[in-house]
C-alpha cells in the first residue's frame, strides 16, 4: 500500500512553500519557489509544477488532500483568491477548483493568518492550547482566533480582522478606509513609512545608503539598538500602539496564548519591555497575568503546517 500523505501550503506575496506531511504529521519532503509578479494562470501552473515534482520525488504516494493558507482576501467558501493587493492580478482565481481537477483529492483554502494559527497550535508554540490567539505583524498585520483547534469564523464565515481594530481615530489613513489602524501604526510599512516621512531622519537615510525607499522596519529597529534618537522615538510609538492593541485583544478574548510572529516581530526586544510595563496596569477584570505571550516557533512555514493540519484532521 502506497504511503498516505497531506500536502501543506502557503502562498504568499512573493513566495509559495509546498510540504509532504505523512498521517502521524511528520514533515517528509517540502519545496518553495518565488511566486513574484506572475499572473495567476502562471502561478497557478507554478504551483501544479511543484506539488508534481514533490509527489514524484516521493514515487507517488497516496495523496489524502491538499490545504492552502494563502495571503487574502479570500473566498473560502468559493475557493478564491481574490487579493489584488499582494497578488497583482489574482482577482477571483479558482485555486481549489483547479487543483481538484488536476489532483482528483479534497482541496482546502484558509487565510494565510488563520492557517499560520493552526500551525502553531498543531507543532508550534500553542500546541494544544484551549485558546490562541495569534498575531503576525510583517508587512501587514494578520491576526487568528482558534478555539479548540478550530478557527472561529463570523457572519458568513468571515474572517477577524484584528489588525484593523482602531487604536488612533487621528492617525495615519489605512488601506481599508479607516484610520488609526492598528496596522497602520505598527507594521513594517508603518515603521517604514514613519521613518520615510518623520523630521531630523538624516541620518538613518545615511544608514540607508542614501535612498530613503531602503529605509525599511529593520534598518530603523537596527538603528533604535544603537541608541538613535528619531529610529528610538519612531520604535517608542510602535511599541506603545502595539501594546494598545495586545492590551484589547486580551480584553476581548482572554486567551491562553498570544503567539507572535513575522518579521517585525524579530525585534521583539523593542515591543516586549513597553508590553509588559502596559499589562503591569492593575484590571480587576481580566487576568492580564494569566496570559502566556510567546514568540512563533515553526516561522515561514507555518501555514504549511496548518494545511496539512486541515487536511489531516478532516480525513484521519
Amino acid at each position: 500500500m502506497s504511503q498516505q500523505i497531506a500536502i501543506g501550503m502557503d502562498i504568499g506575496g512573493t513566495h509559495v512553500r509546498v510540504g509532504a506531511f505523512d498521517s502521524g504529521g511528520k514533515l517528509i519532503a517540502q519545496s518553495d519557489a518565488s511566486i513574484a509578479s506572475l499572473k495567476p494562470d502562471s502561478g497557478l501552473s507554478l504551483i501544479e509544477r511543484l506539488l508534481h515534482e514533490l509527489l514524484e520525488s516521493l514515487n507517488s504516494p497516496a495523496l489524502l488532500g491538499i490545504g492552502i493558507g494563502c495571503t487574502g482576501p479570500l473566498d473560502t467558501v468559493r475557493g478564491l483568491i481574490n487579493n489584488p493587493y499582494t497578488l497583482k492580478g489574482w482577482s477571483n482565481v479558482p485555486i481549489v477548483e483547479r487543483l481538484n481537477k488536476t489532483f482528483n483529492v479534497p482541496v482546502r483554502l484558509e487565510n494565510d493568518a488563520d492557517a499560520a494559527a493552526l500551525g502553531e497550535y498543531w507543532q508550534g508554540a500553542g500546541r494544544d492550547a484551549k485558546r490562541l490567539y495569534a498575531v503576525t505583524v510583517g508587512t501587514g498585520v494578520g491576526t487568528s482566533l482558534i478555539v479548540d483547534g478550530k478557527i472561529y469564523r463570523g457572519v458568513d464565515g468571515s474572517h477577524p480582522e484584528g489588525g484593523h481594530q482602531l487604536i488612533d481615530p487621528n492617525g495615519p489613513e489605512c488601506y481599508c478606509g479607516h484610520r488609526g489602524c492598528w496596522e497602520s501604526l505598527i507594521s513594517g510599512l508603518a515603521i517604514s513609512s514613519h521613518a520615510q516621512s518623520t523630521k531630523n531622519n538624516k541620518h538613518l537615510i545615511v544608514l540607508a545608503g542614501g535612498d530613503p525607499n531602503r529605509l525599511d522596519s529593520r534598518l530603523v529597529a537596527e538603528a533604535a539598538r544603537t541608541g538613535d534618537p528619531t529610529a528610538v522615538q519612531i520604535m517608542q510609538k510602535a511599541a506603545r500602539d502595539f501594546s494598545l492593541g495586545i492590551v484589547n485583544i486580551i480584553s476581548f478574548f482572554v486567551p491562553d496564548v498570544i503567539v507572535l510572529s513575522g518579521g517585525v516581530m524579530k525585534s521583539a526586544d523593542l515591543f516586549l519591555p513597553t508590553l509588559k510595563q502596559t499589562l503591569k496596569t492593575p484590571n480587576p477584570m481580566v487576568p492580564f497575568d494569566r496570559v502566556k505571550i510567546l514568540p512563533a516557533q515553526l516561522g515561514y512555514y507555518a501555514g504549511m503546517y496548518g494545511g496539512a493540519y486541515i487536511i489531516l484532521n478532516e480525513v484521519t
